[in-house]
């Protein structure tokens, strides 16, 4: 575990209201997509914008009772929620609204000529976000007198709350909180949500500095087989809605420059089954597949072999696991591999463009290791060498160079899934590119720019947090980039889920940042190889480990991680 003297007070652990209570999901029975959340009387109370409904909960329970029985029409399509003293704010298209609990009728605050997504109250001022606009706009309540506006740190829809002299904002889009200071907007730090599509955001107990449980709400479809006796095959694939609540535990270092968001428990393995597609006879064979990592996210609480012993190498700072065959037989068949069980935690790395303006330069080992194609990243070619200088134009910063880089392959290139890997020349000409085709790309334009990088990957577990102690499956490898800031350290960015919007603008939720279901192996080395006689199969016989074996993945997810 992370040693928590290193970090401050940021923290949120059981709230105090309800001594005991362990902070859950909360999934309200008969709500559909809730799209606010307030604190009222020590309760939730929950916006369901398809029914209109205004739901108060009780935390250690599922239990709603709806508020507003004969006057859901206001609130149906509302999108943003807050509650100040016994005032309702709510906001629906392009304007805000308020009513009281003894009436419900609403009385219009303001309008703007952009639709209004978000609505959080602080005494008498008024804090409204709006997407279109890009801004937090800020009222005086009594005057409607517009005071200031902040630019909005996302890309996404956002929604609100206030704790103190701090702003939190939660963007569906960016599945990002952030944490602004109230009177300049500063960013003061954000972290990753386990879920997507957050909706609304809320304290229980905020004004506990101590002990403040922040609380998260989400709503989208998931997909489900539903048997219907009229069809025949009778199974179908159909969509629900699904909307819960969750707590958002979470943890800030400023000293190293990171936060931590809700982690868990996860046991994964990695298995080879051998089964040749051809009769091949390997002599003294030594077959190294690489082992999970230490991170500031991810810890390592066990690591033990399946089917067959392995011994234990370190390669490049990497732990691996070697099997070794005295003789590959044409006709052998067996099953070896490993299981680790894991934490896993999202993380967001802080560092602004000013931060790296200082950054020593790479010392000569970084620069042969890192700066050179030692994958086939044609950096020699005029096209790739070009869209380097493209790129960047005359940027000079670190962080701004990886960010424009970034951009300029999300501009070029579409996402599809291929059966091979092409050379990065190849993949911008064609204009579509696979996870590992988009982080040849940005390795090579990166490195051309003096920006040293490397591959990290290996698998993404299924992204089913509350199926827990089932068997998880993943459809895919994965891989992305890390690229390093001299003086600090080795910072993550995706290949390509931030690449979501045509020409952009693009979320940096995973720029600097890894959500809680990436597994980290081998990073910069090979995750997979094979030795015979002291040298590469592939100079000894022309096969490969896709030759000789089918591998198996499999994740199961736990349980949560308790608060750090």
């Amino acid at each position: 575990m992370l040693d928590s003297g290193t970090a401050t007070q940021q923290s949120n652990p059981t709230p105090e209201n309800f001594p005991g209570l362990k902070p859950r999901s909360l999934r309200p029975i008969g709500a559909y997509a809730l799209y606010g959340l307030a604190l009222w009387h020590d309760q939730f109370v929950a916006l369901d914008t398809v029914r209109g409904y205004l739901l108060q909960m009780n935390p250690p329970n599922d239990n709603a009772i709806v508020l507003n029985p004969c006057n859901t029409d206001q609130f149906i399509d509302a999108v943003g929620f807050s509650i100040w003293e016994d005032t309702i704010w709510f906001t629906k298209d392009n304007s805000v609204y308020f009513c009281t609990f003894d009436q419900f009728e609403p009385q219009l605050f303001i309008t703007l000529p952009y639709d209004v997504d978000g609505v959080g109250v602080w005494e008498s001022t008024i804090y409204v976000t709006s997407q279109k606009l890009g801004y937090i706009v800020i009222y005086e309540r009594n005057t409607k007198r517009k005071i200031t506006q902040f630019p909005l740190p996302g890309v996404g829809v956002t929604n609100l709350t206030i704790r103190g002299e701090e702003l939190w904002l939660c963007d569906r889009t960016e599945e990002t909180v952030y944490c602004l200071d109230r009177a300049t907007g500063e960013l003061q730090f954000n972290l990753l949500t386990p879920f997507e599509n957050p909706t609304a955001i809320a304290f229980l107990n905020a004004s506990d500095t101590d002990h403040p449980t922040l609380y998260v709400s989400y709503a989208g479809e998931e997909a489900y087989i539903r048997d219907n006796p009229n069809a025949d095959p009778n199974l179908e694939l159909t969509y629900r809605d699904r909307t819960f609540i969750h707590p958002l535990h979470f943890r800030y270092y400023p000293d190293e420059r990171y936060t931590l968001s809700n982690g868990y428990l996860i046991e994964m393995s990695y298995v080879e089954e051998l089964l040749p597609l051809d009769e091949v006879e390997l002599q003294d064979l030594e077959w190294r597949i690489a082992l999970p990592t230490e991170t500031h996210r991810q810890k390592i609480r066990s690591v033990e072999p399946v089917g067959l012993p392995f011994t234990e190498d370190i390669q490049d700072g990497q732990r691996v696991a070697v099997f070794k065959f005295a003789s590959l037989k044409p006709q052998e068949r067996c099953i070896f591999g490993w299981k680790a069980i894991l934490e896993v935690r999202g993380i967001k790395y802080h560092f602004n463009f000013e931060d790296v303006e200082q950054s020593p330069v790479l010392t000569p080992e970084f620069r042969d290791r890192y700066l050179v194609d030692d994958d086939e990243l044609a950096m020699d070619t005029p096209a790739i060498q070009q869209a380097a200088r493209e790129a960047i134009g005359t940027e000079t910063n670190l962080l701004r160079k990886m960010l424009k880089i970034r951009n300029y392959v999300y501009d070029r290139l579409s996402y599809g899934i291929k059966p091979h890997i092409d050379s990065p020349d190849v993949v911008l000409e064609r204009g579509t590119g696979s996870c590992g085709e988009y982080v040849g790309v940005l390795l090579a334009l990166a490195r051309l720019n003096g920006i040293a990088c490397r591959t990290v990957g290996r698998y993404k577990c299924p992204t089913f947090a509350d199926r827990q102690n089932v068997p998880l499956e993943p459809d895919y490898n994965h891989v992305w980039i890390e690229f390093y800031i001299p003086g600090y350290g080795w910072l993550p960015m995706e290949s390509n889920p931030d690449d979501i919007v045509e020409r952009g603008p693009y979320p940096t939720r995973f720029f600097m940042g890894l959500p809680w279901y990436h597994a980290e192996i081998g990073k910069g080395i090979t995750f997979e190889s094979l030795r015979s006689q002291g040298v590469p199969v592939g100079d000894v016989v022309d096969v490969s480990i896709g030759d000789l074996a089918l591998n198996h993945i499999r994740f199961m997810i736990l349980e949560e991680l308790p608060p750090l």
